[in-house]
């Protein structure tokens, strides 16, 4: 009886050492007494958003801890400056708007790139100016706690409940969208669970309808969503965190530990990685928010068939891409005057787009990859047209092309320090030891069977794709139940010893 209510206190704990994510066992645990409770209110639109923003609340604190206060806040404030800048005179509606922005990118500058901002400050001048986390020192004065004042942490998903944010009042303002006066609805939007810690961003014009609408499922759609989950459990689990732990983290820990032929899957391997993990979540959460009634938007769309840098940002992290495109690239004068201002867009864009994944030269360079690459796409398009019908050479070869300049932009991605960086190049360009290859295949040859089964069904052209789903989709209940119990057995044979936390939860 104690050990039961232990782990029955422990459920509705924070605990930092235990991950609450998609990939967790007490995860699906909560999420079945959700669905088993879902039954009293789907019927009843304010109940329900009620109970799913209770829900959602409760999920960011496990996730996240006491930084809930965050995600309270920005709910009231931004549901209360969309308002202030729709009832507001032009010029009020500016400022109103100022001061939403300062308050969203302010808070993320604070805990996204203090470090780096007082770096800068104290190189710059000369001075010795130290961080503090402001919050720490709030709670221990308020709970009597011992936070270490020193060191702030990142609070999981502050990145996209912002980005949702600043979309919310910028559309307010161009009269894109009317604010929600119903302020239940509106922070059931900002903090709905399933998208909430890693995306994709969405837009509240798609969501907030879908809020006031009676609850919908039809039979395709509860197997598209179960197809979904399990399609982004096997991406994350049999995929992603395999090759990562056997392969991946090894060569990036160590670069001079391996032969350059190693060092180049390496970079293949965490270019695979990282998209199965990444759209394995977003699967997961579309499928999650399905289930519950509510569609949110795709968020990739094989990226590694692009045949230049615009079709990859038309594939991959769509949400973010689209974000980067309405609210900045536009903004900021888009095509509209001539070919220099919009090469210098673009590029800004792209370098303020890894600047979001971080304050780090890192992933400056990654964006700075991204943005040269898009103006040289550009300018060189003007010149030279190549044809890209289906099974034609140009189009393999621009894929091939494409593929590689993403997987090398990886490297200042993942690797941790500068450093391992010039260490895998190094050891790419001057120790690339074919002669080794053998070796190297039955060294991981586990790990490059799945990376290369994992490059195949990607490649697959998307009627294959279909065929599987809609089998699936089609099937009678007992299958669809059948072949969840068997990958689940599966999941659970190839399952890390330790939970993989999902790549973009740091971001």
């Amino acid at each position: 009886m104690n050990a039961l209510s232990q782990h029955i206190t422990s459920f509705f704990q924070y605990l930092p050492d235990t991950p609450f994510v998609f990939n967790s066992f007490m995860f699906w645990i909560f999420f079945s007494l959700v669905i088993g409770c879902y039954g009293f209110f789907y019927n009843r639109t304010v109940m329900r958003s009620a109970y799913l923003l209770g829900i959602s609340l409760f999920f960011y604190y496990k996730a996240s801890g006491l930084f809930l206060i965050l995600l309270i806040l920005s709910c009231i404030l931004n549901y209360w400056f969309g308002i202030k800048i729709q009832r507001s005179a032009k010029r009020n509606a500016r400022i109103w708007l100022a001061v939403s922005l300062i308050y969203n990118l302010g808070t993320l500058a604070y805990f996204k790139y203090a470090y780096f901002i007082t770096d800068s400050i104290n190189q710059l001048f000369n001075i010795n100016l130290k961080v503090i986390d402001w919050l720490a020192v709030w709670q221990n004065a308020l709970f009597d706690t011992h936070f270490n004042i020193d060191n702030i942490i990142l609070p999981v998903g502050i990145s996209f409940f912002t980005f949702q944010a600043i979309s919310y009042v910028i559309d307010i303002y161009n009269k894109k969208l009317t604010a929600e006066t119903n302020l239940l609805n509106f922070s059931f939007y900002l903090s709905f669970f399933p998208q909430l810690v890693a995306g994709p961003i969405v837009r509240a014009s798609s969501f907030l309808p879908q809020i006031k609408e009676k609850y919908q499922l039809s039979k395709a759609e509860f197997g598209h969503a179960t197809f979904l989950i399990i399609k982004g459990l096997l991406k994350k689990i049999i995929i992603s965190d395999y090759i990562s732990v056997n392969l991946v983290d090894r060569v990036f820990d160590t670069p001079l530990s391996y032969s350059g032929i190693e060092n180049l899957l390496g970079i293949y391997g965490y270019s695979l990685q990282i998209y199965c993990d990444f759209s394995g979540y977003t699967d997961i959460a579309i499928g999650l928010a399905l289930l519950m009634g509510f569609k949110l938007p795709i968020n990739f769309n094989a990226p590694y068939k692009a045949i230049n840098l615009s079709d990859f940002w038309r594939r991959w992290h769509i949400s973010l891409s689209t974000w980067l495109r309405d609210y900045l690239y536009i903004p900021l004068g888009g095509n509209r005057k001539g070919s220099l201002r919009t090469n210098f867009n673009l590029l800004i864009t792209m370098l303020l787009g890894g600047l979001w994944h971080g304050a780090h030269i890192r992933f400056i360079i990654w964006g700075a990859i991204h943005g040269i690459g898009l103006v040289v796409q550009k300018i060189f398009s003007k010149y030279i047209h190549i044809k890209h019908q289906a099974f034609s050479f140009g189009k393999y070869i621009s894929i091939f092309i494409t593929f590689n300049i993403v997987s090398i932009s990886w490297v200042f991605f993942r690797a941790d320090s500068m450093q391992k960086i010039r260490e895998m190049l190094y050891q790419v360009t001057h120790y690339f030891s074919p002669q080794s290859i053998v070796d190297v295949f039955f060294a991981h040859q586990t790990s490059l069977w799945i990376i290369l089964l994992g490059f195949i069904t990607h490649w697959l052209p998307n009627p294959s794709k279909e065929l599987l789903r809609g089998w699936y989709i089609r099937s009678p209940f007992w299958v669809k139940v059948s072949f969840g119990c068997l990958v689940a057995i599966l999941l659970f044979q190839m399952s890390a010893t330790d939970l993989q936390p999902f790549i973009y939860f740091r971001f």
